[in-house]
C-alpha cells in the first residue's frame, strides 16, 4: 500500500538508488509510474507493505518501507532490487554503482568518483561545508535530517584525507 512519506513511521527503511545522469521529465513520469505500480503490489509473506517511493533531485531513486504492519523479508528486498535492476535496464543506467558520490553545488548535482574525491578536493573543487548525499541513511527519520550533510560531518570526508 503506497503512503504520503509523511505518513510513514520514522523507523521506515529506505533504500537510495544514485542514477549518473538526471532523467528526462517523460522519463520520471514513466517511472513514477511503474514505482507505484510495483510499490501497490510489493508484499512480504503475502502480506502487503506500507511504502512510498517517488525520484528525488531527477536521479536519486527512493524506496521506503514502513515495517509496522508487515516487515520486508529477503525474499521481497530481492524482488525490490530485481524491479530496480529492471527500471536500470530499460533507463540504461546503473543504479548500483556504489563507487560514485554527489554533492549539492550552486543548486547542481555534481558526480564524484571516490577514488578521485582526495584530488578534486585537493584542487579546491569543493570543502569541508560542500553538501553530500549519504545514501546510506537506513531510515526516513535519516533520510530527512542526514540525507544531505556537509562533507565534515559524513562519512564521504575519510575519501579526501
Amino acid at each position: 500500500m503506497v503512503r504520503e512519506l509523511i505518513a510513514l513511521e520514522p523507523s521506515a527503511r529506505v533504500w537510495i538508488f544514485a542514477s549518473e545522469r538526471a532523467f528526462s521529465y517523460d522519463e520520471l513520469d514513466d517511472i513514477r509510474e511503474k514505482l507505484h505500480t510495483f510499490l501497490e503490489e510489493w508484499t512480504s509473506h503475502s502480506k502487503a507493505l506500507l511504502t512510498y517511493g517517488n525520484v528525488f533531485h531527477r536521479r536519486f531513486l527512493a524506496i521506503f518501507v514502513d515495517e509496522s504492519m508487515a516487515a520486508a523479508s529477503g525474499c521481497s528486498i530481492d524482488t525490490c532490487s530485481r524491479f530496480v535492476q529492471s527500471l536500470s535496464n530499460e533507463l540504461g543506467v546503473d543504479f548500483f554503482q556504489r563507487n560514485w558520490v554527489y554533492s549539492l553545488q550552486n543548486d547542481e548535482i555534481k558526480p564524484w568518483k571516490l577514488t578521485d574525491l582526495k584530488q578534486h578536493y585537493q584542487n579546491g573543487e569543493f570543502g569541508e561545508d560542500t553538501l553530500f548525499f549519504d545514501h546510506l541513511v537506513p531510515n526516513k527519520e535519516a533520510f530527512l535530517k542526514k540525507w544531505l550533510v556537509p562533507l565534515k560531518n559524513s562519512w564521504i570526508n575519510r575519501f579526501v584525507k
